[in-house]
């Protein structure tokens, strides 16, 4: 039996229409599915962030990835030394809508062989002289240090190459490892708490993202019902009317 040439097109606008809209339905669906994980995430996150704080002797030197990914967004007190001489100010980061740095000094503990990089506050920037530290206190001696367990600093977009220096667009965690021959673990301790030490903490709130997967699956769904629309308008209520004029 052959098709018409009116039925193929038919069948072959309606398999395109069905096409689209199960595409667009699984994009729209895969997006709610990513603000759901991120969700999760974030709920992870403060329930972690409301436990009670832990101690450094939890970051031995042999803490194992699991050990330590359990230990994640925990809050938590360290006691040792600051590494002055190894702080770097990670340059174009904003706080309460000001530019300025984020300053980063490394700490070794005294309950074990291990060294953590401290992301201890924010400072302002001299934009009369773009080479001008700022000025902050690195106090001498044993000090205490509260904080949330972080992931290493997140990147900002750079032009590629190896940094060095005390202002940097980003801080890469093999380089700065081997640069300062320091032993650092692959995380970092959020210093939270009052302004001190020339330091502001008024830390930002990470956005989930989810607004945005919510948005993008707006999008598709809208997208899937135009489909779906546009195929019964012009191909089943206009087909009728053509039908009844004749």
């Amino acid at each position: 039996m052959t098709l018409s040439r009116p039925a193929f097109q038919s069948i072959l606008i309606f398999a395109a229409a069905a096409l689209g809209m199960a595409l667009t339905f699984s994009l729209g669906m895969w997006q709610v599915g990513r603000g759901s994980e991120k969700l999760a995430l974030q709920a992870a996150k403060d329930e972690r962030g409301a436990m009670t704080v832990l101690d450094g002797r939890s970051l031995s030197a042999s803490i194992s990835p699991t050990e330590l990914n359990a230990l994640m967004h925990r809050p938590m007190v360290l006691r040792g030394r600051w590494l002055k001489a190894h702080t770097v100010y990670l340059e174009n980061r904003q706080m309460n809508g000001r530019a300025g740095f984020y300053v980063m000094t490394p700490m070794q503990l005294d309950s074990a062989d291990t060294v953590v990089l401290v992301q201890r506050g924010w400072a302002p920037r001299d934009f009369n002289d773009r080479q001008a530290l700022p000025l902050t206190q690195t106090p001498e001696g044993m000090v205490e240090v509260t904080g949330i367990l972080a992931p290493w600093p997140s990147r900002l977009y750079d032009f590629g190459g190896v940094e060095a220096g005390a202002i940097r667009q980003n801080l890469d965690f093999g380089a700065f490892r081997q640069q300062t021959g320091l032993d650092l673990k692959n995380f970092t301790l959020i210093q939270t708490g009052t302004a001190s030490e020339g330091l502001a903490r008024d830390w930002p709130v990470v956005a989930s993202g989810v607004e945005k997967h919510q948005g993008y699956a707006f999008q598709w769904f809208g997208l899937c019902a135009l489909i779906a629309s546009l195929y019964v308008w012009f191909q089943i209520v206009q087909a009728r009317r053509k039908k009844r004029i004749v």
